[in-house]
């Protein structure tokens, strides 16, 4: 199941045609993938930087063409021949240069686009894939454990970084190749596993749109980097009409949500000066 898959089942669920998802899930990956519906797909923009965090299981022993295990095998498992055989400590020291800024290669497998065209189109029809490296920061990497040919691993990753890459990368390192052989995002940006809904949970609900709403995320706490306030009527009408306008709103924050009620969410706007705004995002 793709990312767009998940998408179409939510549309047919929620009878919603505009939702959009934060950041593509491979479709063997599990975990955690943020939607928005409705008028909140206005909100994109401001989630594209959320950094995620995963765990899985890394293969050693060879690679693949797609550094996953969805993908063909570059070469023999090298796994039962290593003499010696690969320890935790020796993963362990490889993989601590993964940590900080650095520059990562994307898979050719990948939904980065060249002039138009993602890579995994062009990889797939054998056409030649020219991708340039892309700057990610990784917070966390640690290796749990190995089990045989496997190791666990939890990994933090900004937006654009990909597991599988570090994954490939790793098995070079030790020169014996690896793979991505599972991976569940445990995190999106605030978004956790803890507030996930299953779709087998979803389904039986398709159509009672005031139960679909209370197991949404509560507008008031997305974007939690930005205070909310609640407006008066005439700020509220000046702000629609994309005129500035001042709110009780007295952080010093460059960015605030503004409700018209408790749920219903206006837009976001940009403080000018003191407590005078002007509206960037119309929520309708």
């Amino acid at each position: 199941m793709t990312s767009h898959d998940v998408v179409g089942i939510l549309r047919r669920i929620t009878s919603e045609r505009s939702i959009g998802h934060l950041g593509t899930l491979d479709p063997m990956a599990t975990g955690v993938l943020p939607l928005l519906m409705g008028k909140f797909t206005r909100l994109a923009q401001y989630f594209s930087s959320a950094e995620k965090s995963y765990t899985g299981t890394i293969r050693f022993g060879f690679a693949t063409d797609t550094y996953d295990a969805e993908g063909e095998p570059a070469g023999p498992d090298l796994w039962p021949n290593l003499t010696p055989p690969l320890t935790l400590d020796q993963i362990r020291s490889a993989s601590s240069r993964f940590h900080g800024e650095m520059q990562q290669m994307p898979p050719s497998f990948s939904a980065k686009k060249i002039s138009g065209t993602p890579a995994y189109k062009l990889a797939r029809e054998g056409k030649p894939v020219e991708l340039k490296a892309v700057a990610v920061t990784i917070t966390c990497f640690e290796i749990d454990s190995l089990e045989g040919a496997e190791a666990r691993f939890s990994m933090s990753i900004s937006a654009g970084g990909y597991v599988r890459s570090v994954a490939h990368e790793l098995g070079q390192d030790l020169g014996c190749g690896a793979h991505l052989s599972s991976l569940r995002r445990t995190q999106a940006g605030v978004f956790t596993l803890a507030e996930a809904h299953s779709l087998g949970k979803l389904q039986p609900l398709a159509g009672n749109l005031e139960a679909l709403e209370a197991l949404c995320v509560h507008p008031r706490s997305l974007l939690p980097e930005m205070p909310c306030v609640t407006a008066d009527p005439l700020a509220l009408g000046r702000l629609r009409n994309g005129a500035q306008a001042n709110l009780p709103e007295f952080s010093r924050a460059p960015l605030v949500k503004v409700f018209a009620s408790q749920r219903e969410l206006v837009g976001i706007v940009k403080r000018v000066a003191g407590t005078l705004f002007q509206p960037v995002v119309g929520m309708g």
